[in-house]
C-alpha cells in the first residue's frame, strides 16, 4: 500500500487521466499515446522544474498529504471522574472549565508569557506572508500569542538599503513587519525575527536590534517541509539579477545568455530564489550564541528541521549547554508557501515520531543533570486536541506548539471577509449569519469592549485570527477540565492513551488495555 499517491495531486494542479493507477509509480495503469494531460510526469515534460511546486505561488499554501503509519490520532486523552490538578480546593462549583488557565510560558531566565499555548510558524518573505501580514500580526498581538518573523525578509526587500559593507542600512519592509504587530502588543507573546546564512551576511541582527530594540532572535537549522533553504518565486528578469546581487541563489541563472532569451521569448516566466543551506558545527554554534548575547540580544531559539536523530540530538545537547530559550521541532510533512512538492512528501521524520524522539532524549539529558531547554513542536497541528497531545506526550518539556497554516487560515478568511462584504458578495455561507462585521464575528463585540471604536481600524483578518484563538482556547480549557488539569503545566504522559500497540511502542504512552491497570486491579481487589 503506498502511503501517499505519486505523480499527481491538487498541490500541482496534476490529475490521472484513468481511475487505474499503479500504486507505486502513480502512473495510470494504461498510459495512452496521444493522451492531453495531465499527470506531473506529462506536465514536467514541457514545463520542467516547474512542476516541483505547489501553486500558484503567492495565492495558496499547501500540505503534504502523505498518510504517515502513526500520527497524533493513534492517541487519545484520558478523562477522570474525580480530582483536579493546578487548582486549590476543587469542588464542582470551582472546577468549572472557563476556570482552567491556558497561558503558557518559554525562556530560560527571561520569560515570554503567551495566553494560549500556540503560536505562529515563520512567515518570511513568501508573498502570502507579505500580502498578508497586516491581519497576522495585529491578530497575533490582540490574541496574546507570538508570532514569528521569517527568514530573508530584508534580503528581499525591493527598496532595500545596503551601506558601503553591504550590510542593511534600511528595510521598509521589515520596519512594517516589527512596528504593525508591536502597535497593539500587550505584554503576552513577542515578535521574533529569524535569521539564515543570507540574513547572517546582510547583517539582519544588527539591523533589528539596533533600530528597533529587538530582543528575541532565531537560529534557523531547518523545518519540517524541506531539507533545503527557503525559497519564493520572482517574475521580473530585472528582479532576479538583483536578487543574485545580493547574494542569493536563483535558478535558472538570469545571467545565463540563454536564459534570458527563454525569458524574452516568453518561455520562462518566472525564476526561483534560494537560501543556501546551512552546515551546522558544535564550534561555530556557540560562537555564534555568543556574538549574537554580546550584540544585547536577552533570548535566542533555536528553529530545527526534520533531520536524522543525530541532528535531533545536537540540537537538545548544545541548546541545553548554550542555554537556548525555545527549541522549535519542525516535523514531517509540514505545511509551505512554497517548498519542493516530492521533499514535503518524501523526506524527514514525521512529526509524532520526531517528539517521541525529542522526549527520549530529553529525559537523557535531564538524568545527566542537564536543564533542558524549553521546547515546541510543530508540523500538522490545526486544532486543540493535537496541540493538547502535544504537549503532554512532551510533557514537562513541550511549552507550545508551533502552528503554521492553522494560523494563517483565520487571517486570510478575515480579509476575504472584508473584501467580499464591500463588494456585496458575501457568499450564502456567510451571509447566513449576517452581512456586517458586527453579526459576522462572534467575537467582535468583546473586542469592543476591549479597545472601543479603535476596533473598527482592525483589519478583519485580525480579528479572524483573535475569533479562532478564542475558540481554540474554549475547546482547550474543555479537554483540560475533563482530563482534571487547570493549568497547562499540570498536563503529563499520563493523560494519554495510546489506541495501538505501535503508537505506544514508538512513543513509549502506554497501550489502552494497559494504562492505569495495577490501579485498577487494586481498586477490584478493595
Amino acid at each position: 500500500m503506498n502511503l501517499r499517491r505519486p505523480n499527481a495531486n491538487e498541490a500541482t494542479a496534476t490529475f490521472n487521466r484513468s481511475r487505474s493507477v499503479v500504486p507505486m509509480s502513480g502512473l495510470c495503469s494504461r498510459c495512452v499515446d496521444g493522451c492531453r494531460g495531465g499527470c506531473e510526469v506529462w506536465l514536467a515534460s514541457f514545463r520542467g522544474r516547474e512542476v516541483l511546486y505547489p501553486g500558484p505561488f503567492g495565492e495558496v499554501t499547501a500540505g503534504a498529504d502523505k498518510d504517515y503509519p502513526v500520527d497524533y490520532s493513534h492517541l487519545n486523552i484520558q478523562g477522570y471522574a474525580s480530582g483536579a490538578k493546578g487548582i486549590e480546593n476543587p469542588s464542582p462549583d470551582t472546577a468549572i472549565f472557563p476556570n482552567v488557565d491556558t497561558e503558557t510560558e518559554y525562556g530560560w531566565s527571561k520569560k515570554v508569557k503567551m495566553r494560549v499555548p500556540i503560536f505562529t510558524g515563520a512567515l518570511g518573505s513568501t508573498d502570502i506572508a507579505r500580502i498578508n501580514w497586516e491581519h497576522f500580526a495585529v491578530g497575533a498581538a490582540i490574541s496574546g500569542i507570538t508570532i514569528v518573523c521569517g527568514e530573508n525578509v530584508c534580503g528581499v526587500d525591493p527598496q532595500l538599503e545596503l551601506d558601503k559593507n553591504g550590510k542593511v542600512k534600511h528595510s521598509p519592509e521589515m520596519d512594517r513587519r516589527i512596528t504593525t504587530y508591536r502597535r497593539y502588543h500587550e505584554g503576552y507573546g513577542e515578535i521574533l525575527v529569524q535569521m539564515n546564512v543570507e540574513d547572517t551576511r546582510l547583517g539582519v541582527a544588527e539591523y533589528i536590534l539596533e533600530k528597533h530594540g529587538i530582543r528575541t532572535i532565531e537560529l534557523k537549522w531547518g523545518q519540517g517541509a524541506k531539507c533545503i533553504g527557503g525559497e519564493i518565486r520572482v517574475k521580473s528578469l530585472e528582479r532576479a539579477l538583483e536578487l543574485k546581487r545580493r547574494g542569493y541563489v536563483v535558478t535558472p541563472d538570469p545571467e545565463n545568455p540563454a536564459v534570458q532569451a527563454a525569458y524574452k521569448d516568453g518561455a520562462i516566466r518566472e525564476f526561483e530564489r534560494h537560501s543556501r543551506l546551512g552546515f551546522v558545527d558544535r564550534e561555530s554554534f556557540f560562537a555564534e550564541v555568543e556574538r549574537l548575547r554580546k550584540l544585547g540580544f536577552e533570548r535566542i531559539t533555536l528553529k530545527t528541521g526534520a533531520y536524522a536523530m543525530t541532528e535531533l540530538a545536537k540540537a537538545l545537547r548544545w541548546g541545553a549547554e548554550a542555554h537556548i530559550d525555545l527549541i522549535t521541532i519542525d516535523g514531517a510533512p509540514g505545511g509551505t508557501g512554497m517548498s519542493p512538492w516530492p521533499m514535503m512528501n518524501e523526506w524527514g521524520i514525521p512529526t509524532f515520531y520526531l517528539e517521541a524522539l525529542a522526549y527520549e532524549f530529553a529525559e537523557k539529558l535531564s538524568a545527566k543533570g542537564l536543564r533542558v531547554p524549553d521546547l515546541a513542536i510543530a508540523g500538522g497541528f490545526s486544532s486543540e486536541d493535537g496541540v493538547f497531545k502535544a504537549i503532554a506526550m512532551g510533557a514537562p518539556y513541550v511549552k507550545a506548539v508551533c502552528m503554521g497554516r492553522a494560523l494563517m487560515i483565520p487571517g486570510m478568511v478575515g480579509k476575504n471577509l472584508e473584501h467580499w462584504a464591500k463588494n456585496n458578495d458575501l457568499p450564502k455561507t456567510v451571509a447566513q449569519y449576517g452581512t456586517t462585521k458586527e453579526e459576522i464575528f462572534v467575537t467582535y463585540e468583546e473586542l469592543k469592549a476591549k479597545y472601543g471604536n479603535e476596533v473598527d481600524s482592525f483589519p478583519w483578518g485580525a480579528i479572524g485570527i483573535y475569533t479562532y484563538a478564542q475558540k481554540f482556547k474554549v475547546g482547550l480549557q474543555q479537554l483540560m477540565a475533563g482530563s482534571r488539569n487547570f493549568t497547562l503545566s499540570s498536563i503529563s504522559r499520563e493523560d494519554l492513551v495510546a489506541l495501538t500497540e505501535e503508537a505506544a511502542r514508538i512513543s513509549g504512552i502506554p497501550y489502552l488495555m494497559d494504562a492505569y491497570r495495577e490501579e485498577a486491579e487494586r481498586i477490584l481487589e478493595g
